[in-house]
């Protein structure tokens, strides 16, 4: 026996005894993504007609390793400020583990408390097996199935340059125990004035069925830059009496330059 196939019988030899598993590389998407990065924080003020009332952050703080892969941690928070606490005190908070090459989720978790109203949700995106393992039972998904964060930070990496107005860009959506279409509509660009500035910006609508940042009864309408970061600048969402509207106030740790500011 040669000095090298020696080595390597020693080496799978030591590896097997210590009961370390050889396995084969995952065979997942990459995915090109020029948008976000660790650090990025954006605040936006969560105004219904004229009056603020509440504030809401997506943060990316850290890298976690989850299921043997290295995932972003994305965190959304909405909180209502304290003067309209009296009316409706809302501390609402969402976490994705959103996988670095991929951009697809392995665990989602949903925090709800809205006036006498809680609810807790955890998902495990197994997408190895196909499987969705809840706080509520175990159910089939789609390869690459998204939460509701997740796909808005996959929505941000992707390419709108060659569409046209009312095209659609088609997803997957997974809450509570049920897989829902979840389309991105495009609506073309305009430019809009928030606190944070001036931003010339792409306009698409998801279209969600269920597992929303807001409870809408009709359209849901985000306003991204028009340039490689997608930042969302505005979100506008219809409700029975009106509208919610978020607006950016700051941001921090981009993963580039915003070329789309005025």
């Amino acid at each position: 026996m040669s000095k090298v196939a020696f080595y390597i019988f020693f080496v799978m030899m030591t590896l097997f005894l210590t009961g370390i598993a050889i396995s084969p590389p995952d065979d997942f998407r990459k995915v090109e993504n020029k948008a976000f990065k660790v650090g990025e924080k954006l605040t936006f003020d969560v105004k219904y007609g004229f009056v603020t009332a509440g504030i809401a952050t997506f943060y990316i703080p850290r890298i976690k390793r989850i299921s043997g892969r290295d995932a972003y941690h994305v965190t959304f928070e909405v909180n209502t400020v304290p003067g309209f606490d009296w009316i409706f005190k809302v501390r609402d908070r969402y976490e994705t583990y959103l996988d670095v090459e991929g951009l697809f989720p392995w665990r989602f978790e949903q925090h709800i408390r809205e006036g006498s109203y809680s609810r807790d949700f955890s998902a495990f995106f197994d997408q190895r097996k196909g499987k969705a393992k809840t706080s509520e039972g175990k159910y089939d998904i789609p390869k690459y199935v998204n939460d509701i964060v997740s796909a808005l930070f996959y929505a941000r990496t992707l390419d709108y340059s060659k569409l046209k107005i009312d095209d659609r860009i088609h997803l997957k959506n997974f809450y509570k125990d049920k897989v829902y279409d979840l389309d991105i509509k495009y609506h073309g660009k305009e430019t809009v004035e928030v606190s944070a500035g001036k931003f010339d910006c792409i306009v698409v609508e998801p279209l969600v069925q269920e597992g929303g940042l807001f409870k809408s009864e009709g359209s849901i309408l985000v306003w991204m830059t028009d340039d490689a970061l997608r930042i969302p600048i505005k979100v506008k969402t219809k409700v029975i009496i009106g509208a919610i509207d978020g607006d950016l106030t700051a941001y921090e740790g981009l993963a580039g330059k915003m070329t789309s500011k005025r």
